[in-house]
Formats: C-alpha cells, sequence, structure tokens
C-alpha cells in the first residue's frame, strides 16, 4: 500500500536555495532524509506528509498524530523502518 506519513522536520541538512532542500524528518523515531522542494516554506518543527521521500504538504500537530496512529493500529508504520522504504537515501 503506497500512503503519505507524517512525521516532524527536525533538520535541515541540504540548502541549495530556498526550494531545493533536503531535511531529516521524524516518524516517532525512525529518522530519515526526505526532498522538501514541494513545501518550501516548511520550517523546523513543522509536521509534514511524506511520500516515497518526499513532503508533499505541511499538516498541523494533531491531525499528524491521528494520522501516524492510525497507520500503526493498520499495520502499516513496519515498512517505514525496512531497508527499501522510499527515502531519498535509496
Amino acid at each position: 500500500m503506497c500512503l503519505s506519513i507524517p512525521g516532524k522536520l527536525i533538520e535541515i541538512v541540504s540548502e541549495i536555495d530556498k526550494t531545493f532542500r533536503i531535511g531529516k524528518v521524524d516518524f516517532e523515531g525512525i529518522i530519515k532524509e526526505v526532498n522538501l522542494a514541494m513545501v518550501p516554506e516548511a520550517k523546523i518543527g513543522d509536521y509534514v506528509l511524506v511520500h516515497v521521500g518526499t513532503a508533499i504538504s505541511i499538516v498541523d500537530e494533531e491531525e499528524a498524530k491521528e494520522t501516524f496512529d492510525l497507520i500503526k493500529r493498520m499495520g502499516e508504520i513496519d515498512e517505514l523502518d525496512s531497508p527499501d522504504s522510499p527515502s531519498i537515501e535509496n
């Protein structure tokens, strides 16, 4: 199944300009580097929806936590921690 998963932007690791940035996103302890090109306004502390290694929107904290809990209950979170999970590192 292909889902967008919410996580918290904790660090900007690369910034060519305001549009082309890479950030570290925390998915409750699972840290992934993601492309931030589609959310140039995202800042550290924001919650973003990530789909196949790219943040596609900013969401509020409450929505992010509710969505993440739902994904965990569905049993889909294990895929996030697998070596084959989408990330710009792969």
